[in-house]
């Protein structure tokens, strides 16, 4: 098929999901600015393999098989999916290249300031998780206000795990909109994040639950292909001269975490009610993004 109208029909398939969408479709641009957006994306779209400056602080070795979308096309497609606003710790987002791959990850940096990783050896699970569940359940109002669904925490997809030798930090929360039924599709928040000098990237897997096995190994492949530049690493940290984090690693779980769960609820939940319409469209779920974007205007 004609690639202008292979993009007409997935355009066609994304802006009746956006009309069917309810709350998700009143929070979304216009359909020629969604168009837009997608179009954009394409054209601005990188190919692994090759490496991909996140600002002064680290190069990600973007792997064969994935595309990095960087900004300001990365907001306007978060945009697009039903996520409004601007993040200016957003670096970009990435996909991958085959058909039927139903994820996506966002790559965020936080100039937090050296976080002191020495409360992770004393962390309860189920202690986080009340806390987590109570910082959820509090930012509701100001979520439904942002258009977007209250959440409630299932539980851990994964509990926190830290590598005191590498400086990463990996954990996945499971979510769903408050009071939905039991058989109703669950979001999953699986969260990496890769420690530095100065403070840290995050670099988010934004799938549904049923099918984070498949997909959780592409994160930690992800995680792995960041490396921070000379200077910038953890163990660079320079305790005369250095600004410390006012919070430590429990916070990246039960509170800058927690802010997060929103958006990737809101995304993954839009995704987990589509996707049978992208695939009625004859075109695969996460591949039928990837198709387009890696195509640029010239094919």
């Amino acid at each position: 098929m004609h690639i202008a109208k292979r993009w007409a029909t997935f355009a066609v398939a994304f802006m009746f999901a956006l009309a069917a969408g309810g709350a998700f479709a009143q929070n979304a641009h216009t359909d020629a600015a969604a168009a837009k957006a997608f179009e954009d994306a394409k054209a601005a779209a990188k190919t692994g393999p090759q490496d991909i400056e996140l600002i002064d602080q680290a190069v990600l070795k973007l792997p064969a098989g994935h595309v990095f979308v960087p900004q300001p096309q990365a907001t306007a497609l978060l945009n697009a999916m039903g996520n409004p606003g601007k993040d200016d710790r957003l670096q970009g987002l990435v996909f991958p290249q085959g058909d039927g791959e139903g994820w996506f990850m966002t790559v965020r940096y936080e100039k937090s300031g050296y976080i002191k990783d020495d409360d992770a050896k004393d962390w309860n699970a189920d202690d986080l998780l009340k806390s987590y569940r109570e910082g959820t359940e509090a930012s509701n109002e100001e979520r439904v206000k942002m258009g977007g669904p209250a959440i409630e925490i299932v539980g851990w997809a994964e509990k926190p795990a830290y590598d005191a030798g590498t400086h990463r930090l990996v954990w996945a929360m499971s979510s769903q909109a408050k009071g939905a039924p039991a058989n109703e599709p669950q979001g999953v928040n699986y969260n990496t994040y890769a420690l530095g000098r100065e403070g840290y990237f995050s670099l988010n897997l934004v799938t549904d639950l049923k099918d984070l096995p498949a997909h959780k190994d592409s994160a930690r492949t992800m995680l792995a292909a960041l490396n921070y530049k000379d200077g910038k690493r953890y163990a660079d940290f320079n305790a005369s001269t250095d600004n410390v984090a006012a919070y430590g690693l429990a916070a990246l779980v039960v509170g800058v975490g927690a802010k997060k769960l929103g958006m990737f609820a809101l995304i993954a939940a839009f995704f987990a009610k589509f996707a049978k319409v992208f695939i009625l469209a004859g075109l695969a779920f996460g591949g039928a993004i990837m198709k387009f974007l890696r195509r640029k205007k010239s094919a």
